[in-house]
């Protein structure tokens, strides 16, 4: 086995064959989520691949009909229920404080409602501000909102023009497997999503399941390892990879076709596991300061066959899409190249509904 099997192999995996949107899900098992639209949202950008005639904003539109949830996986993100089920109760995270506490009062509030938009909240308590994650201000409804989706007392039951909407989440929603069988099963689900994967990446993806079962926290150690002798493996120049047991990693050549993927699409999303496969390092720069920003803002890799052979920026500027590319080393010179790069591209117009 090489490099190059283990390529094709992960590419035929990923993105396989586009199914009706609920299914999608359920064979990803998670999609992770971000709120920049560049020019779509990036769950929406690696779902298009992946989801017959998909179009962006689709998955907003449709979510309360899914049956799924959003809550953290290794990332935050759209989860099927089957494996949200698997995280809950985060049980050091289920008690409020005092029951006439702020938490206590909210989470009547939005139960009593059914449904709450965080504005409605607001103007109910009037909880002002608290000081973010990266040291600014922000409204403390919010704040407590998204504490208590974490904590599992309220679900996200839609979304209105990108804002969460909540309702009070029944606490029976939960499976009867062990603690160990649960955590075995949320390790095979990141294996499915991103194999194959170097032993360093495995690692990685394991131990950031902490934001997802942060009550199991220190039995993570454990699932790893038998998480080692569960897969299968093969090592290739000094590194051990790893991937669902009984898969054949022999595929075929990939098609002639362009992809544009999301900054967090599965094929590119283990920045180790990217540089292994095509000798460059692809990098995230949105919250990169501008002077020292190498790819762009937002830039999409650009899969080409088996290689991802550079990057985009695309942008709509009065309703018409616009493009800047850069390449790893001397763009393809393939006529067919240049012809499947305009079809990558008539594809994402008529996704972002341009037409």
């Amino acid at each position: 086995m090489t490099i190059a099997d283990l390529r094709a192999f992960a590419i035929a995996r990923s993105l396989f064959k586009p199914a009706p949107l609920k299914k999608t899900i359920e064979t990803l098992g998670f999609v992770q989520a971000d709120p920049i639209r560049a020019p779509a949202r990036a769950q929406d950008l690696t779902l298009r691949h992946r989801v017959l005639n998909y179009r962006a904003g689709d998955l907003e539109a449709k979510f309360a009909s899914l049956g799924i949830e959003e809550d953290v996986l290794v990332n935050y993100g759209f989860i099927s229920r089957r494996v949200h089920a698997l995280m809950h109760p985060r049980a050091r995270l289920t008690m409020p404080e005092a029951p006439r506490s702020r938490a206590h009062k909210v989470i009547a509030f939005v139960r009593a409602k059914g449904e709450a938009h965080p504005r409605d909240v607001d103007a109910h308590f009037s909880h002002g501000t608290v000081t973010n994650y990266w040291g600014g201000s922000s409204n403390a409804t919010t704040h407590l909102l998204e504490e208590l989706h974490y904590r599992g007392w309220l679900r996200v039951a839609r979304r209105e023009r990108g804002i969460r909407i909540y309702a009070y989440r029944d606490p029976g929603l939960i499976t009867d497997l062990s603690t160990r069988e649960r955590l075995d099963a949320l390790v095979d689900v990141v294996v499915n999503k991103y194999a194959p994967l170097p032993a360093l990446s495995l690692s990685y993806a394991v131990r950031r399941l902490r934001y997802a079962v942060p009550q199991w926290r220190s039995q993570l150690p454990g699932a790893l390892a038998r998480a080692h002798r569960r897969l299968a493996y093969a090592e290739v120049d000094g590194v051990t990879w790893y991937w669902p047991d009984g898969e054949s990693t022999k595929v075929s050549a990939g098609n002639d076709v362009v992809r544009l993927l999301a900054p967090f699409d599965p094929v590119v999303w283990d920045r180790r596991r990217f540089e292994a496969f095509w000798g460059w390092p692809y990098r995230f720069e949105a919250y990169t300061p501008v002077a020292q920003r190498k790819w762009g803002y937002y830039a999409l890799p650009l899969l080409w066959r088996e290689q991802v052979v550079g990057w985009a920026n695309l942008a709509v500027v009065q309703g018409d899409l616009q493009a800047e590319f850069g390449y790893a080393a001397t763009p393809p010179k393939d006529r067919t190249f240049k012809r499947e790069l305009e079809a990558e591209l008539a594809r994402l117009h008529e996704f972002l509904r341009l037409d």
